[in-house]
């Protein structure tokens, strides 16, 4: 999904856990070749230049430490860059897939996330509750609300979606939150 939010002409070669490297923007399924899909199930494509392999080798890039960075969705996340996001005890989940395998082997761990579960309460947190995917992993936490970055002293602050102030993010983050003197807007 990430592919879809790239600005025009940036050269960004993407992996995917079904088995591309340079994947494209989502078709829609009239425009879709049926025989490339995402692990959800939904239409895919391939950049000119890209590649088809097996899940095997996808893994293989991934565990052995060739991927840059990953994006991933989670259930909660907390200051110290831990992440839980494949189960809720007392529900029936199909597994983990390939998280903690991202968590292991790629450099750099992007949180794309609601900053607050439908409930209202955070999903940044002090300490995850969850089962863990993966322990101090996490390097940044984006969510429709602002821009964190995880250091070894906690989650900085560095920007702000338009319409939100520092104190509404500190209103409805669990997690300590380091404010800078100097806080950009996002785009």
């Amino acid at each position: 999904m990430c592919v879809n939010y790239l600005p025009e002409g940036v050269d960004l070669w993407l992996e995917a856990e079904i088995g591309t490297v340079g994947s494209g923007p989502t078709p829609s399924w009239d425009k879709a070749d049926i025989d490339v899909i995402d692990a959800g199930g939904q239409p895919a494509s391939v950049i000119k230049g890209g590649s088809v392999y097996d899940h095997e080798m996808s893994f293989a890039f991934i565990r052995g430490g060739h991927i840059d960075a990953a994006v991933l969705g989670t259930l909660q996340v907390d200051q110290e860059g831990n992440i839980a996001n494949w189960t809720i005890p007392g529900k029936m989940v199909p597994g983990m897939g390939g998280a903690m395998d991202l968590c292991a082997g790629v450099k750099k761990i992007i949180v794309a996330t609601d900053h607050c579960e439908k409930s209202g309460k955070s999903k940044i947190l002090k300490k995850c509750t969850l089962p863990l995917t993966g322990v101090h992993c996490v390097t940044d936490i984006v969510t429709e609300r602002c821009y964190f970055e995880v250091t070894k002293d906690g989650l900085v602050l560095r920007e702000l979606a338009e319409g939100y102030s520092v104190e509404d993010i500190l209103a409805c983050t669990e997690a300590d939150v380091i404010v800078p003197d100097e806080i950009g807007v996002m785009s």
